[in-house]
């Protein structure tokens, strides 16, 4: 099994030095902040990606918002795919190069990318279905205009959702590598075309039809087809640790059999959000409308704070997972503690942020004045476990290197299905849509103390077995 440290069995014989083999010798900390910078500033530009579209609706129709705030779920769970998968090849791929075998590389990231195609056909289905799963989703709506945007929104994003898929296979397998820098310049291209197109398909300039919604999700789709050609070229051109061909995209149920051993964890972590998305959306919904609103304009603000902690923790999977390959036990205890810091340290000032300035958040999207009350009280109170959140996060990049993905998967279920939906709903018979956000921070107390029992059972289990070496990574004689 894989996650056996005795099944990687380091080839010595291949003496090319690689780029990947950084991983295992630049000292941590710098390593790890260089390779976070591109990677969070790629998130924060992902997060700015995702917000751009409610800005420009949020001025064109709060419907047009409302709409895309009932599909974010399924948004959600495309991304819970795309990512997943990602993730589980990029965390196999960083192993096998660290332990050598790049053979085995190669194949990873090819069947991360059949994996990915297959993905594509389950959601092109969904697409297919998009005007009844609207009126599914917005049963305790009436109003036509939300459910017309919601179905064109939702019809266009899963049809064409080949594109956010294979650009998160392209930005994990240079990540995998340690080239991370690339993935900065596939997003900031990616933004910066929709953030140009967008008002221009949206509101209709130039002579086009304003398409509402609509517009907004063919900016966003083909702004990810950019993304996807520049990944393409990066690959091809920079990477060379992985040689992509089509002739070698052969199925190998193994290797694809290993990717999702590490990625399901991550894809059912994610989905669970788009569940709880979903849950929270009906809950809100018997309140009105604009509550559903506030929830969506809340998700688009908390992405800002996170993104670049999730940056860090996508940094810090390849380093964990190569130092776990090359039985440096030093310098993964190293990059798991430095992580951890920055992810406590960063979110704090996100809740400092969310409480000082509330208002002017809230007035980005043009929110009248009950939505602006309603989302004041509800960014104080979910922004309370922001710091809680980023000691979560860093501990699961090392649960994801380490082959116990599934940790992160426990942590998630019980945070958003078992705490989060039961006390959304109680409080919101008990104590109003106000009292709704409380669910949040009840769900983050149990989160964290999972994450701490976790972290202690990984270094009993794996890290404490480890070869102790010195600085230079020679064995050190008990």
């Amino acid at each position: 099994m894989i996650e056996e440290k005795d099944s990687l069995q380091v080839n010595e014989e291949t003496p090319q030095k690689r780029d990947s083999d950084r991983l295992g010798t630049e000292p941590v900390h710098p390593l790890l902040l260089k390779m976070s910078a591109p990677l969070a500033v790629s998130m924060f530009v992902m997060a700015l990606y995702n917000i751009v579209d409610s800005i420009y609706l949020g001025h064109y129709s709060t419907d047009s918002l409302t709409a895309v705030s009932y599909c974010f779920p399924f948004q959600n769970l495309n991304i819970a795919f795309g990512i997943g998968t990602a993730v589980g090849m990029s965390a196999l791929l960083s192993r096998y190069l660290g332990a050598k075998q790049y053979d085995k590389a190669d194949k990873v990231a090819h069947n991360g990318f059949i994996l990915a195609a297959i993905n594509y056909v389950i959601f092109f289905i969904v697409g297919c279905f998009a005007e009844p799963i609207m009126d599914l989703i917005t049963a305790e709506s009436t109003n036509a205009m939300i459910i017309s945007e919601g179905t064109a929104y939702l019809r266009i994003t899963q049809w064409l959702s080949i594109a956010p898929m294979m650009q998160s296979m392209l930005e994990r397998l240079l990540q995998g590598t340690g080239k991370t820098n690339y993935i900065f310049y596939m997003q900031v291209s990616s933004t910066v075309f929709n953030a140009i197109v967008d008002p221009i398909l949206i509101f209709g300039f130039f002579g086009l039809p304003a398409m509402g919604a609509k517009g907004a999700a063919i900016a966003t789709v083909f702004g990810q087809i950019l993304g996807c050609i520049l990944g393409y070229t990066f690959n091809r051109k920079f990477n060379k640790e992985v040689s992509l061909s089509i002739h070698r995209l052969r199925p190998h149920w193994q290797t694809m059999k290993e990717i999702y051993r590490i990625g399901i964890p991550s894809i059912v972590l994610q989905s669970v959000g788009a569940v709880m998305n979903f849950s929270l959306n009906k809950i809100l919904a018997a309140f009105s409308d604009l509550a559903v609103t506030t929830f969506g304009v809340y998700f688009k603000l908390q992405s800002f704070v996170f993104m670049p902690i999730f940056g860090m923790n996508n940094a810090s999977v390849p380093i964990i997972a190569y130092n776990y390959g090359a039985d440096r036990r030093d310098r993964l205890e190293k990059a798991m503690s430095i992580g951890v810091r920055y992810g406590i340290g960063v979110m704090s000032v996100g809740t400092l942020i969310f409480w000082l300035f509330p208002e002017e958040l809230m007035a980005l999207f043009n929110a009248p004045p009950e939505m602006v009350s309603m989302g004041v009280v509800a960014l104080h109170i979910i922004s309370l476990n922001f710091p809680f959140a980023g000691y979560a996060i860093m501990r699961g990049a090392a649960f994801q290197a380490l082959g116990k993905s599934v940790y992160s998967m426990y942590i998630s279920l019980v945070r958003q299905l078992l705490i989060i939906i039961p006390c959304a709903y109680i409080f919101a018979k008990i104590g109003g849509v106000d009292m709704v956000w409380w669910a949040f921070p009840c769900a983050e107390v149990a989160g964290v103390t999972m994450s701490i029992i976790f972290t202690k059972r990984i270094r009993k289990n794996i890290i404490s077995k480890m070869t102790p070496r010195d600085t230079e990574g020679n064995p050190i004689e008990a």
